[in-house]
């Protein structure tokens, strides 16, 4: 199968067109836009993505993982659109549709997040399991579930990164969130960073107290997720979260903070690596959308 694959975030748009064979599937041409005003982006990327059909192969289905907060609700009128996002110009946007009209395709649509956990646990540092965590730590902190094998929705898509956690003794940063201050992408995203130290996150040493502090939300955050939905696996991503030696330090804070409390934290193959990074790279954007496309998750 041929699928037309979107990665619609805040700042690009990530498009592709891709083969889906056997374990892995074939990357067969990849662009990218910058994020504007919704109908110029929405038009250029349909555009671009016809084009591709038509030289390397006619889209046979679309998957498309977006920037949210989203509508997910089958039948719902908005369905396909952005909701309540801080970016003011794309409330309401219509991507599912303007894209799949542009197709003639219907669109498997979803938050960028839940895309990503489908494609990881398809292809990636996912596959073979049920249970697991993605996390991005970022321009904003959000997760995506897998329980049971399957995405994990309610009445609307889950928001990890709007978690309320007790804060550090001592700490009076506000937080960076314009809804919630100081939850936990207020105060451990990557514009947190940047507000509480002065200089984003790629400029601060290795040394930096900022990682301690950062390891140490992103522990506390984990240990109530880790309460509500028990994963055998957190996988943590995103230009903060894939910080050299922090997942370990992570994983080292947050087994301080279950105190022991879940036994099969500590079984062979569980505990050695449970907080990691994911393995898609540059391209999980894509793949995720195209596991969308697929139906999710390979059950394994």
């Amino acid at each position: 199968m041929t699928i037309a694959a979107v990665e619609a975030g805040g700042t690009k748009f990530v498009l592709g067109l891709l083969r889906s064979e056997g374990n892995h599937p074939e990357l067969l041409w990849r662009d990218s836009i910058p994020t504007t005003e919704p109908f110029e982006t929405l038009e250029r990327a349909g555009a671009l993505l016809a084009a591709a059909s038509e030289s390397h192969g006619k889209a046979e289905a679309l998957g498309i993982g977006c920037f949210g907060p989203v509508e997910l609700r089958s039948g719902h009128p908005a369905w396909g659109r952005v909701t309540s996002t801080p970016k003011a110009l794309w409330q309401g946007a219509d991507v599912a549709g303007v894209l799949g009209s542009r197709l003639g395709l219907k669109a498997a649509f979803d938050t960028d997040v839940n895309a990503a956990a489908a494609g990881e646990g398809r292809w990636g540092a996912g596959r073979g399991l049920t249970d697991f965590i993605y996390l991005t730590v970022g321009t904003g902190i959000g997760g995506g579930i897998i329980s049971g094998g399957r995405l994990v929705h309610g009445t609307a898509h889950p928001e990890l990164g709007h978690s309320r956690i007790a804060r550090e003794a001592g700490d009076d940063f506000a937080g960076a969130c314009p809804f919630h201050g100081d939850c936990v992408e207020g105060l451990a995203s990557g514009p947190a960073i940047a507000r509480r130290w002065g200089k984003p996150a790629t400029e601060l040493p290795p040394d930096h107290p900022a990682w301690e502090l950062e390891a140490h939300y992103l522990a506390r955050a984990m240990a109530a997720w880790v309460c509500a939905f028990t994963p055998a696996r957190i996988l943590m991503g995103g230009g903060v979260g894939m910080r050299p030696g922090l997942a370990e330090r992570v994983q080292e804070l947050l087994e301080t903070e279950l105190a022991g409390y879940f036994g099969y934290l500590t079984e062979a193959g569980i505990r050695e690596g449970f907080v990691r990074r994911p393995e898609l790279g540059d391209n999980a954007g894509l793949f995720g959308a195209a596991a969308l496309a697929l139906g999710g998750i390979a059950a394994t």
